[in-house]
């Protein structure tokens, strides 16, 4: 009797299994997209096979051309490619409610307690560890990113257009694809990017997973478009009318819709894209909270799980606390307004866009582009560093006696944590928050 080594493709996971990991999900992935991806890619791929790890590298390739945080896109990509949109919309929503839930109780705390010395003190040991690991991030991202003198030059460039002159995120993200289409018309091997080979799939291995690379992906009909573009707009304009009817001021929920919304179509390369540009209107601009509250908000979200661009949800409370005098109630409807705008787009952009990316993502301008674009990453990342560091080292005064030296040691010894031994950013947020309180009772002694 023959023996029959015919691979059938495993049966998809229940709804309810999918669930409990989704749910978990969203209350350990610590530590950025680093950290979100690896816990995804151990369970989903290594451990339950319900994606190969050649499907997944190519599912995160595609959630980068498109704007939005990767890490939370992979996972409604995932969840969509396992139990349709209603796997998604549960992954989605999942990888961000715990991390906005606990960021709102602790803004809640941090507007009622946030001038007492010890709490003052809890966040000035936390920002240090915070500008550590915006520095790792830079770091990281640079050798991964800058390999051409193009890409130095497009870094460089987009930190002087942002921190000097103050250029909108979306201009630059406009002048380089500009950019990239010239590169790759004129000098497409300057960009050092070479195209895309086609990769040997091994069938019969991909077939041991619930979704793999033999699957082909398909376009969605014009219908299909028209009815998932009706229903964006639906889930979009429904709770926009009613901030405007019940909201009390028309002008400012109207400015914050409308500008999440924006920074939710601009954020290809990940949060650190989005944030500075956020970081820098709410600020300077709208004038919605302070350049320290901006630097709380920061040290907030490190200590929660789920996206770094969760920071925004604390913009929006405090921009409806600062804007409705002190108002708790308006500040949670700012947080869950702000939530709700950014995280929403995504949705659309991983059930419309996704087909595409993955039919297109080996294209060469697309490459040109998505390369050029986290070059610019790197720029931006560094323009953040720059933006809050001030604050950190120089408390008081731009001068060598204005220097606080002690934030100066404890960012040095978080760099050096992170980069030596890889130390696991929730055990850095808690040795900060034991600095901040041992710097507060040894003032007091």
């Amino acid at each position: 009797m023959a023996n029959n080594t015919t691979t059938t493709t495993p049966d998809r996971p229940s709804f309810r299994d999918a669930l409990k990991f989704w749910f978990k999900l969203g209350w350990i992935s610590f530590g950025g997209t680093t950290g979100h991806i690896s816990i995804m890619h151990d369970y989903l791929v290594e451990k339950r096979k319900w994606i190969s790890n050649s499907k997944f590298l190519q599912a995160l390739n595609s959630c980068m051309v498109l704007p939005g945080p990767e890490a939370q896109q992979l996972a409604i990509y995932i969840g969509w490619k396992l139990h349709g949109k209603k796997g998604g919309i549960t992954a989605g929503t999942l990888f961000v409610l715990p991390s906005m839930f606990i960021l709102l109780i602790l803004s809640i705390i941090y507007v009622i307690y946030g001038n007492t010395p010890l709490l003052i003190s809890i966040f000035n040991g936390l920002k240090p560890s915070v500008l550590a690991i915006i520095l790792v991030a830079t770091y990281k991202v640079g050798k991964k990113a800058l390999h051409s003198s193009i890409h130095y030059i497009v870094a460089l460039l987009t930190f002087a257009l942002s921190y000097f002159l103050h250029v909108a995120m979306p201009l630059v993200i406009l002048g380089i694809i500009v950019l990239s289409v010239i590169m790759d018309k004129l000098f497409p091997k300057i960009a050092g990017i070479a195209k895309s080979g086609v990769n040997t799939i091994n069938t019969e291995q991909e077939k041991e997973y619930t979704i793999n690379l033999t699957q082909q992906e398909k376009l969605l009909s014009g219908k299909a478009i028209v009815r998932l573009l009706l229903s964006f707009l639906a889930l979009w304009g429904v709770p926009f009318l009613f901030l405007l009817f019940w909201g009390d001021d028309h002008h400012f929920w109207s400015s914050l819709v409308f500008f999440f919304t924006q920074t939710a179509c601009i954020t290809i390369g990940g949060s650190y894209t989005v944030i500075p540009y956020v970081a820098q209107l709410v600020v300077l601009k709208f004038l919605w909270l302070s350049r320290l509250q901006m630097l709380d908000g920061f040290a907030l979200a490190e200590t929660t799980p789920g996206p770094l661009i969760i920071v925004l949800s604390f913009v929006g409370f405090i921009a409806a606390y600062n804007h409705f005098q002190h108002s708790i109630l308006f500040g949670v409807l700012g947080l869950l307004a702000t939530t709700y705008f950014t995280f929403l787009p995504n949705f659309l952009f991983i059930f419309l866009g996704a087909p595409f990316a993955d039919k297109y993502k080996d294209h060469h301008l697309i490459q040109t582009i998505l390369s050029l674009v986290t070059a610019a990453v790197v720029g931006v990342i560094l323009n953040l560093t720059f933006f809050l560091g001030r604050s950190i080292i120089f408390p008081e005064q731009l001068s060598f006696q204005g220097i606080d030296y002690i934030s100066v040691g404890w960012v040095a010894l978080v760099l050096f944590l992170l980069l030596r031994y890889n130390t696991n950013v929730l055990y850095v947020v808690l040795m900060s928050i034991i600095f901040g309180v041992g710097r507060y009772y040894f003032a007091i002694w």
